[in-house]
């Protein structure tokens, strides 16, 4: 499903890819999601579509830093998963490390349902603990796993591992009593005792699929992919364990009935094709060669055709209902997060049905706060990293210019603005691969040589303290005079390692201004909050409240909009601007020979040491700051993750540093 050739070179994978397969008479839609951190969009908008999720671990790792943030993803989502731990035949694996690993940093329930046969080399099968039968797969020619033995573990002549399958299937049954009431109750019934042994599989299935759902546990399997092992239990788990996709859109379908309800969640672009939108269908059915309509954009949109995906090879389809991933062709103003439905007489019918359930007092879980019933969107992180990015001539502007729009719209993490000083193109992304990722398919699928710059840090600017400032625009253009003056005041706002946006507030009364006129300020001080004093980055941790506005007769808006920002613009200097730098979560695992160098280059960059943990033979350095050098530093011997941990107020040494170094001339005493 790493069909794009950056994937294959690297060895990871950077989009997601749908493909549909099916297994014991069932339909699975499988989205593969990349596990780096610098295309974390990938998973939040596959994670928003589908019903369950299987996550994937490194036996030898147990949880990893990228997996917390997977994790809580899900989380907010509400998404049933199972647990697959991976690389079993790898050196250093271990089920224990990896059970206690994920009750302890995921802070859930982990469920047995194997036990490994073997370990590392030796690892050949393993024990389904639910139906007590033993699984071993014996590779060689003519075999690549997809067949497997299964044996009652009652005829296996081995007394050592019934005993600890027996222990390790009561603590199962035990753990599920705890979560699960029917199986409490099955405990409990006749004369309070009940022989574990004697519970049926069927029972445990059942229980099982209860508290995956409810999310209360998560049943933990194990294998090694790469051979198969253990591949084909995984696949009936999905479907004994993860939700119905007809149950996901039961809430839909009492607003939307039998009419189509679905949500774009991805886009691509074909060179022949156009874009090409991925759909989750959640009500109804969709068929080639009918007319939509795109709620979110209030457009209406034609499918020219309908699409069953196979990462990167296609099945027309005649129609496709509720419950399935869909590519349609034709959609040319929908983006990633819209709704589209039948029609805009679905939207009024949708409208009442939501009004008389919310009457009843029920409420639509997947709804956004939108007057229409639209599909809520999605979460998309800002950007931590940005460098310009040039064209290889002025003739190819135009080109890279429009390759660009195809890339943001199918990667909302990217973002593209232009310097209004130096007039270059600027990308922001998620890190430096990320970038250099976007790089390397402008050359490859559009055929553009370009030219990045060096990679900079995303910093923000805050308020130092309270401020008031009052700005009098008077000015005739033409025969008319334009007269305004606001007055405006500014104060911190406590960020807690938080991003938030600058407020705006109105502290005179809002009923002797005029709505038109508010509008105007409010865009005024937005304006100049996106170009803080010091360095011209956005400005976060503050509330502008607007003391008072004078607005002379036939006074435009623009003059209105332009005199709120030039006031804005001088209570930010007046409040004495500190600089907020990016903290990022690091994690880097290294040899015991390289620990004095990676922690060295970490204190020079003024990281922070959180822990240091021993994973096999290597050990685990936990920390918060920022470094690409550590392969440098360990002559590519280490590996790391780097993710957004919060921003942080720089001191006023390292501020004024950092203001002489971007400004090429001394700040002390600014």
């Amino acid at each position: 499903m790493d069909y794009m050739s950056q994937e294959r070179q690297r060895g990871i994978t950077i989009q997601s890819a749908a493909i549909s397969f099916n297994w014991r008479d069932h339909r699975i839609n499988l989205i593969d999601t990349p596990g780096h951190v610098d295309f974390t969009v990938e998973v939040e908008r596959s994670l928003r579509v589908l019903d369950g999720a299987v996550a994937v671990f490194d036996a030898s790792a147990g949880v990893e830093a990228q997996t917390l943030t997977v994790w809580r993803q899900a989380d907010r989502y509400s998404v049933p998963r199972i647990a697959f731990l991976n690389k079993m035949d790898k050196t250093g694996a271990s089920l224990e490390y990896s059970i206690n690993s994920i009750r302890d940093k995921l802070k859930t329930v982990p469920l047995v349902l194997q036990l490994p046969i073997g370990i590392e080399k030796t690892f050949s099968g393993m024990v389904d603990l639910v139906s007590m039968e033993k699984l071993t797969w014996t590779l060689g020619p003519g075999n690549d796993g997809s067949e497997y033995q299964t044996t009652p573990l009652q005829d296996v002549d081995d007394a050592e591992l019934q005993e600890r399958a027996l222990v390790e299937r009561a603590l199962l049954i035990e753990q599920l009593a705890e979560l699960d009431d029917k199986m409490a109750e099955l405990l409990l019934s006749g004369d309070g005792t009940c022989d574990l042994e004697s519970i049926p599989a069927e029972e445990v299935h059942m229980a099982l699929q209860r508290v995956t759902c409810a999310q209360t546990g998560v049943p933990v399997l194990c294998g090694s992919s790469l051979k198969n092992k253990g591949v084909q239990p995984l696949l009936d788990a999905i479907i004994r364990y993860l939700p119905d996709p007809q149950d996901k859109g039961k809430e839909l379908e009492q607003l939307y009935e039998d009419s189509l309800c679905a949500y774009a969640f991805k886009i691509t672009h074909h060179k022949q094709r156009g874009p090409l939108t991925f759909l989750r269908i959640y009500s109804g059915t969709i068929t080639p060669q009918s007319t939509i309509y795109n709620v979110s954009r209030d457009c209406t949109e034609r499918v020219n055709r309908l699409l069953l995906v196979f990462a990167d090879e296609y099945r027309e389809m005649a129609s496709m209902s509720a419950g399935n991933i869909a590519m349609v062709v034709g959609l040319k103003q929908t983006y990633t997060g819209d709704t589209l439905v039948t029609s805009p007489s679905a939207v009024v019918s949708a409208k009442k049905v939501r009004g008389q359930l919310q009457n009843q007092g029920h409420s639509i879980s997947d709804m956004g706060d939108e007057d229409a019933p639209v599909l809520a969107g999605l979460d998309v992180p800002e950007p931590v990293f940005f460098c310009t990015i040039e064209a290889p001539s002025m003739s190819k502007q135009q080109e890279l210019d429009a390759a660009l729009v195809n890339l943001q719209k199918e990667d909302p993490s990217l973002h593209v603005k232009i310097d209004p000083e130096t007039g270059q193109t600027v990308l922001s992304g998620m890190g430096e691969l990320h970038l250099e990722i976007i790089q390397d398919r402008i050359l490859k699928e559009y055929k553009l040589e370009t030219h990045l710059g060096p990679l900079q840090v995303a910093y923000r600017e805050t308020v130092g303290g309270t401020a008031q400032e009052t700005v009098t625009v008077d000015r005739v253009l033409g025969a008319q005079k334009h007269h305004a003056v606001v007055t405006v005041s500014v104060q911190p706002v406590e960020l807690d390692g938080q991003m938030r946006d600058v407020g705006v507030y109105f502290g005179l009364d809002r009923r002797t201004v005029n709505r038109e006129v508010q509008t105007a300020v409010k865009t005024g001080i937005a304006s100049a909050c996106t170009q803080g004093p010091l360095l011209g980055y956005p400005v976060v941790g503050a509330e502008v409240t607007v003391d008072s506005i004078e607005v002379g007769p036939g006074t435009s808006l623009a003059m209105v909009s332009a005199c709120a920002a030039q006031a804005t613009q001088k209570v930010l200097k007046k409040s004495g601007g500190k600089i907020l730098e990016p903290m990022m979560m690091l994690e880097i695992t290294t040899d015991e020979g390289h620990m004095r160098s990676v922690l060295a280059d970490l204190s020079q960059r003024r990281g922070r040491v959180t822990e240091v943990q021993s994973r096999a033979e290597s050990r685990v350095v936990m920390a918060e700051g920022y470094s690409t050098a550590i392969r440098t530093v360990t002559s590519g011997q280490a590996t790391f993750t780097m993710e957004l941990f919060r921003y942080e107020e720089m001191t006023s040494l390292d501020q004024n540093r950092l203001l002489k170094k971007m400004t090429t001339f001394d700040v002390e005493g600014f």
